[in-house]
């Protein structure tokens, strides 16, 4: 029993030394430990400390600096882009305008066109008309000798009566000078009661058989009697131009 008591109590006392000496050792591990974790360059706890909130401070200017640099090439891409639209909006803008503008002058130039047209139209058909009215309105003769030559001439030809100003001149002179109211009373005609009258000194019954439509029945109208008379000697002289005496 007295021997199992002393080696309990040495170990008792052994164990406390043990702890005494553990304790020590790791305090001076951690202050190993301390020592070795501060930079060799420091030479002072103070000087570390300061160092190290320099280095911070550079470090967070530099991210700030950074992201403004980034925040304003953002903004100048923006802008660039925003000049970009507003300039392709502008030229797109530009470029309707031209486009009206070219289909208002094509419109304005196709209705000057229909105008200018229309009016060419408009004028030809009035020179038509005026030149219809003009061959459907009947000429003017001057009411004298050279008038009812050149109008009986005008009735003679629509009818194919052959006969020319001269040879008519000529046997109206002859006969009776010119006068339309010239009448024969002493010939053998007018001792049988039918004399000759007007210019070509026609007797009536002459008169009747070759009257020319479109003239009067007046034998003593001086267009009347010279058609009538160029029918007869037509018919039988063949042209007043061949009657050269009485006939």
């Amino acid at each position: 029993m007295s021997k199992h008591i002393l080696t309990r109590g040495h170990s008792r006392a052994l164990t406390r030394h043990h702890k005494i000496a553990a304790a020590g050792v790791a305090a001076l591990g951690a202050a190993a430990i301390g020592f070795s974790a501060v930079p060799s360059t420091a030479s002072t706890n103070i000087t570390s400390e300061a160092a190290v909130p320099t280095a911070k401070v550079a470090y967070s200017t530099e991210q700030i600096k950074d992201v403004k640099g980034t925040v304003t090439d953002q903004m100048a891409g923006a802008t660039v882009k925003a000049e970009q639209i507003a300039a392709k909006k502008q030229a797109e803008a530009k470029a309707k305008a031209e486009a009206a503008a070219k289909k208002a002058a094509a419109k304005k130039a196709a209705a000057e066109k229909a105008a200018k047209a229309r009016e060419a139209k408009e004028a030809a058909s009035r020179a038509a008309k005026r030149a219809e009215v003009k061959k459907d309105a009947p000429k003017s003769y001057p009411n004298n000798l050279d008038g009812w030559i050149r109008e009986s001439l005008a009735i003679m030809k629509k009818h194919g009566i052959p006969g020319s100003y001269e040879g008519i001149k000529r046997n109206i002179m002859r006969e009776s000078s010119g006068n339309p109211k010239a009448i024969n009373l002493w010939d053998i005609n007018a001792k049988n009661g039918i004399p000759s009258k007007g210019l070509l000194q026609v007797i009536p019954p002459t008169f009747k058989a070759y009257h020319v439509p479109g003239t009067s029945w007046n034998i003593y109208d001086p267009v009347a009697n010279i058609t009538a008379a160029c029918n007869y000697a037509a018919d039988r002289y063949g042209s007043m131009d061949n009657v050269d005496s009485a006939y």
